[in-house]
């Protein structure tokens, strides 16, 4: 494993039209390329995620994995707004000595994947075997796929959409809601916002999960207890891990960057987007996510030219993507170790 990071000393153009005065990417590799440099796995990681894939997604990423340092040259980048490296709000803006909080620019999906495609030729990749991600992560590879069809040879996109849902944005406003009703969310500090930020993450549990997740892993075995109850334990403790560990104006920025997803914006539309991909495609759809249902990786599916589709049953909801990884890594394998004539249309 290699953790390093590269810097470019040029203005960084954003699609809103503003730009970054200089851009640094924090990334990890594990293992070397091939002989004919065509063993490269480029990992897009989901919102609060950093780009030590083998950290939050074991399983399918580490060294008896189905992707491993042994066979693949694996790539992983911190995302532009996140607070693990990559240039976002805790960053110096070199305009005012002071680093950016709630001043750092709207970032778009597609500004991060042009930051990739930067880190991609700085590191001498021409082609990538295969990109994959999912939630934001499936977003950020299925733009890549869009805007260079040519470099990606297979997709893998995971509990994603081509556009994000009113439902979705209604549940990243409620978080942003909750941001600013903590009196320190505005303040010059990192850590301005936490008690905002740990209600906006209880919020997104209700999304990441769903119903029968929490009647099977949050129900009390005193069913006369009346306070102190499993769930709202549960709810706070998530609310506080991620307090520890991220900040309220990463959080802010990538939620925005997530309401912006559209990747028919200026290509006519969503299905004229998606038939540009011409990377072979498998979509995985969770059945019980409610954050993204499985109708939207079905849409991509039939949009994108000769796509798979499968679907895993889970009770884990949207979170399954990170959970499930046996079934994942199954999926994924049969996917890529079959001809593409042979591998048929599956699911629901």
């Amino acid at each position: 494993m290699i953790a390093a990071k590269i810097f470019s000393g040029e203005k960084f153009e954003l699609e809103s039209g503003s730009h970054l005065p200089e851009l640094e990417i924090a990334y990890h590799t594990w293992g070397d390329f091939d002989p004919e440099k065509n063993n490269v796995i480029w990992v897009c990681h989901a919102l609060t995620a950093n780009s030590n894939v083998a950290e939050w997604w074991p399983g399918l990423f580490g060294e008896d994995a189905y992707f491993n340092p042994r066979d693949h040259f694996i790539v992983c980048a911190n995302i532009i707004g996140s607070c693990y490296g990559t240039t976002g709000p805790l960053s110096v803006n070199p305009a005012s000595g002071l680093p950016y909080y709630g001043g750092f620019p709207a970032i778009t999906v597609r500004d991060m994947v042009k930051a990739h495609r930067l880190l991609a030729k700085h590191l001498g990749i021409e082609r990538i075997h295969t990109v994959l991600g999912g939630s934001l992560g499936g977003q950020q590879a299925m733009e890549w796929a869009i805007a260079e069809p040519q470099q990606i040879q297979h997709a893998v996109l995971i509990a994603t959409n081509a556009v994000h849902s009113p439902w979705g944005i209604a549940f990243n406003e409620s978080q942003r809601m909750a941001l600013m009703a903590d009196e320190t969310f505005g303040l010059p500090s990192a850590d301005a916002g936490a008690k905002g930020l740990k209600t906006a993450r209880s919020i997104a549990m209700l999304s990441y999960r769903n119903y029968k997740t929490y009647e099977l892993t949050q129900t009390d075995k005193d069913r006369e207890v009346l306070d102190d109850y499993r769930a709202s334990s549960y709810q706070q403790y998530q609310g506080q891990k991620l307090v520890n560990r991220f900040n309220a104006y990463s959080y802010w920025t990538l939620s925005k960057t997530m309401d912006a997803h559209n990747v028919g914006r200026g290509r006519e539309g969503l299905e004229q987007a998606l038939g540009r991909i011409s990377a072979r495609t498998l979509v995985i759809g969770i059945s019980s996510d409610v954050l993204f249902p499985v109708m939207e990786q079905q849409f991509l599916a039939r949009c994108i030219p000769g796509a798979s589709y499968v679907e895993i049953d889970s009770v884990y909801g949207h979170d399954g993507f990170l959970i499930e990884t046996g079934l994942l890594a199954g999926h994924i394998g049969e996917f890529l170790n079959k001809p593409a004539k042979k591998f048929e249309f599956q699911g629901s």
